[in-house]
């Protein structure tokens, strides 16, 4: 489908309202599917927020559509992640509801790793109903649509629709689901249901018949139980993915649904699915999205099975809901995410704030307001925000010189907003909660450490125009106590040193001046030649300090 540059959300509505007419009138669902067999991470987002955001923009108009989030927890555990005990290892092959919480916190594993999707989800507005696979196959809702594919499975065709697609390249990522199927075959019959051992619970199963006529299924299991029961009356397995995902297209009725670059090449679950919904179920594909992958700067493709992933929550620590939700719906769904966590993301606020300045100066693009108009909430109505959202820059270096300490932040943040004081710090939350959070992901050595004591050494060693640069700076504090004062200050102790005034334009030679000055200070007060911006760092510190670990005793 061909979506445009200018506003995806809406090309892609328009889509699915296309699909939905072609199908006589059929009702908007929009689907994302998630298998919760370990920590559900930013990319796992994004199969949710792409069909939400379609979703949403279909509200928006008046219509009617339900958001369908299908767990997939009856799939086997395949991977122990990364920190669970090696002893789990003896449950890999068993559905991920059969599998005990590593925690012991939850239910089973899948609940483990759903309950925190759901706090994010909540977080950022994101309405589903949310189905489980568990339920769905083991109380004998398909039942009738299991049969019918094993009826299917030479008669017709759904060997033959795979056939096609055997000789082609498959993704990297869609060869383990491949040789899923191709172990549901016995001999020269292929069979695409796989049953879970009555035995030892797993799916080490093998197909070694099917009757058409009774449904009675055999199967032999690699830890040697033999047995086997009519598919119409019991449950105890499930459809392989490539069948099973076009099946509940149908069963559903998925008007549009989006998936990962690994399930939209040629030869993928989506082009194999497409033709079997169409020649095995009697349906349609869904209106379709591919989506690129979300990554992290530093880090390679995110994986859950490997452990070490960002996930949405983490993400939700340090930004605000509707900064995170902007992240996604900013961008194209075909064009990569990378999310940085480290000092990227004081960069990523400064973007947010600048887009509403711009928003009120009304130089936004068309397609700049509409992504701030879905990222500050859904049509049913905005996100919580921070009354006063204060520069994060400032909120974090704040937090990062007080330590955390209510009492000491309130006085800078106040010191910094001189002309409006903040009332409390409640004015400037949840944004400063997040800054606090922020701050301390950060590691030891880009943390801020005041000195205690000044560095008597170096101050008697200073030259005399340091020494004057000092005492211009410390001269001027009274007059220029506000973010803009000292701002204009530090930048100008070297113009006012060359005998200009504070607002005369820097030429090359002032710019050095000024950058050996930032170094000295730096050096002076934090002990390293970089740190937080300096105007800041300044208010933060407050007067008195200033001359105590800046002035000759």
């Amino acid at each position: 489908m061909g979506v445009g540059q200018s506003d995806w959300v809406v090309a892609a509505a328009d889509q699915v309202i296309a699909e939905a007419k072609r199908r006589g009138g059929a009702p908007l669902v929009c689907a994302s599917g998630v298998s919760p067999s370990g920590p559900i991470h930013l990319g796992n987002l994004r199969e949710l927020l792409v069909p939400h955001f379609v979703a949403d923009e279909l509200r928006r108009r008046g219509l009617e559509c339900r958001h369908l989030l299908s767990w997939d927890d009856y799939d086997r555990l395949r991977k122990i992640p990364a920190g669970v005990p090696e002893s789990w290892a003896e449950h890999i092959g068993r559905p991920l509801t059969a599998v005990p919480d590593p925690c012991g916190q939850h239910e089973n594993w899948a609940e483990h790793f759903k309950a925190p999707l759901r706090a994010a989800l909540a977080a950022l507005g994101v309405e589903v109903d949310e189905i489980s696979q568990t339920q769905m196959y083991t109380s004998g809702a398909y039942r009738e649509q299991i049969v019918h594919a094993m009826r299917q499975r030479q008669r017709q065709r759904i060997d033959a629709v795979l056939g096609r697609y055997r000789t082609k390249k498959a993704a990297g990522a869609e060869l383990e689901q491949d040789d899923e199927e191709a172990a549901s075959a016995a001999g020269s019959d292929y069979y695409p249901y796989r049953p879970y051992c009555e035995v030892c619970g797993r799916d080490s199963t093998t197909v070694v018949a099917f009757d058409d006529e009774s449904t009675r299924m055999d199967y032999r299991c690699e830890c040697g139980h033999q047995g086997g029961f009519a598919l119409s009356e019991e449950d105890g397995g499930k459809l392989v993915w490539k069948v099973d995902w076009p099946m509940r297209w149908k069963f559903e009725g998925v008007t549009f649904e989006a998936g990962g670059v690994d399930h939209s090449s040629p030869g993928s679950s989506f082009a194999v699915g497409s033709q079997l919904v169409r020649e095995v179920f009697d349906g349609q594909p869904p209106s379709y999205l591919g989506y690129a992958f979300v990554g992290i700067s530093g880090m390679a493709k995110m994986s859950s099975s490997k452990g070490g992933v960002v996930t949405p929550a983490d993400l939700l620590a340090v930004l605000e809901p509707p900064m995170l939700r902007w992240l996604y719906v900013r961008r194209q769904p075909r064009q990569a995410i990378t999310v940085a966590m480290g000092q990227e993301i004081q960069r990523t606020y400064d973007e947010w704030d600048a887009l509403g300045q711009k928003l009120a100066a009304g130089t936004a693009s068309e397609a700049e307001a509409a992504a701030q108009t879905r990222a500050v909430g859904p049509a049913a109505g905005p996100l919580p925000t921070t009354p006063r959202p204060l520069p994060f820059r400032l909120l974090a270096a704040a937090a990062d010189v007080a330590a955390g300490d209510p009492v000491q932040t309130l006085r800078i943040l106040r010191d910094a907003t001189v002309e409006e004081p903040l009332a409390n710090l409640e004015e400037a939350r949840p944004r400063l909660d997040r800054a606090q959070a922020w701050t301390e992901t950060l590691p030891a050595e880009e943390r801020t450490q005041v000195r205690t004591e000044p560095d008597a050494e170096r101050l008697e060693a200073l030259e005399p125009v340091q020494r004057e640069a000092l005492k211009l700076l410390l001269d001027g504090l009274e007059e220029h106590w506000s973010l803009p004062g000292l701002t204009a200050l530090v930048y100008g102790v070297p113009k006012l040193q060359a005998g200009l005034p504070l607002d005369a334009p820097a030429t090359p030679e002032l710019k050095v001046a000024q950058r050996e000055l930032f170094v000295l200070l730096y050096e002076l007060l934090v002990g390293r030649d970089t740190g937080p911006r300096l105007p800041t760092l300044l208010l933060a510190l407050g007067p008195e300090r200033l001359r105590s670990l800046l002035s000759l005793a």
